[in-house]
C-alpha cells in the first residue's frame, strides 16, 4: 500500500513573519494488514513509524534527482481536521496497525506546533 503524507512546520523568519514549510513524504506499507486503507484519506492525521530511504534517479534533462520514501512499520490513526480535538473520527477504527519496531520517524498530516516535554 502506497500513500503520501505532508509534514508542515510553522516558524518565524528573520523579520518575525510566520512562515510554513511543507515536506511531502511518500510512504510504502508492506503488510497484509491493509484494513487501514479505507481510512487513509486527505486530511486524516496519522502517526507513522518506519525506516527512511532516499531514492536517487536521473531526470529526463540528465540531472540527478532524489526522493524521500518511508518504509512504514507502524501506523496509528489520530483523527481528521474536521474532528474536534483531532482524536479519532466517527468512522475511524481505534488501533495501532503495527508490523514491528524499528528506528522511528514521525509524520503528521496536520504539522502540529506543540513543544515536546523532553
Amino acid at each position: 500500500m502506497n500513500f503520501s503524507v505532508a509534514h508542515t512546520e510553522k516558524f518565524k523568519d528573520a523579520q518575525g513573519a510566520m512562515k510554513e514549510k511543507t515536506t511531502w513524504v511518500d510512504c510504502a506499507y508492506w503488510s497484509e494488514r491493509t484494513a487501514i486503507a479505507p481510512y487513509l484519506k486527505k486530511g486524516t492525521q496519522v502517526y507513522v513509524e518506519g525506516s527512511p530511504e532516499i531514492k536517487t534517479f536521473q531526470k529526463s534533462d540528465g540531472t540527478s534527482g532524489a526522493s524521500l520514501q518511508l518504509r512504514v512499520m507502524n501506523i496509528q490513526l489520530l483523527g481528521s481536521k474536521s474532528t474536534e480535538g483531532g482524536m479519532g473520527g466517527e468512522n475511524a477504527p481505534a488501533g495501532n496497525f503495527s508490523q514491528g519496531r524499528t528506528e522511528s520517524a514521525v509524520v503528521e498530516m496536520n504539522g502540529g506546533t506543540d513543544d515536546l516535554p523532553f
